[in-house]
């Protein structure tokens, strides 16, 4: 079953069951997948929403540090409960050893020396950890070792 189905299952299964917050999430979740179809007129395959959920989980979390600064954690608690419902469809993600790992091999693999090579060794590991692991943190990780090599 593909993500999109699965989705779509626990979208019905929401209504059905009258959970309207999971429902609403969910419904948001769709919208999005919908619209990457109609802008990129592609169709979507598991690693493409991926990429939507990682997106709009990035954005809940955005929303979240600036509804808490605003001290409106009635909203915050709301992108949180999203977050949630978006964080279960995910594929499992990597240890810190694992990344580690990706990214010494990388580095040998393409032969990097410095910090201005950062973008080879990213062409790399981003394929091998998508949706597996925050790109944030991997790149803090790729520029560290970059600049101890």
């Amino acid at each position: 079953m593909s993500l999109e189905t699965r989705i779509d299952d626990d979208w019905k299964t929401a209504m059905k069951a009258g959970e309207r917050a999971r429902k609403d999430a969910l419904n948001l979740l769709r919208a999005a997948i919908k619209q990457k179809r109609v802008d990129e007129k592609v169709v979507i395959d598991d690693a493409a929403v991926v990429a939507v959920i990682e997106k709009m989980l990035k954005q809940r979390k955005d929303s979240i540090t600036q509804y808490e600064a605003a001290k409106r954690q009635d909203l915050a608690d709301v992108e949180k409960f999203e977050s949630s419902v978006l964080v279960a469809y995910m594929p499992q993600g990597l240890s810190a050893a694992e990344i580690e790992a990706i990214v010494a091999a990388a580095v040998a693999q393409s032969g990097a020396k410095a910090p201005s090579d950062m973008g080879k060794v990213i062409a790399l590991v981003k394929p091998q950890v998508a949706g597996r692991a925050d790109m944030g943190e991997v790149s803090k990780l790729v520029k560290a070792r970059l600049a101890g090599a």
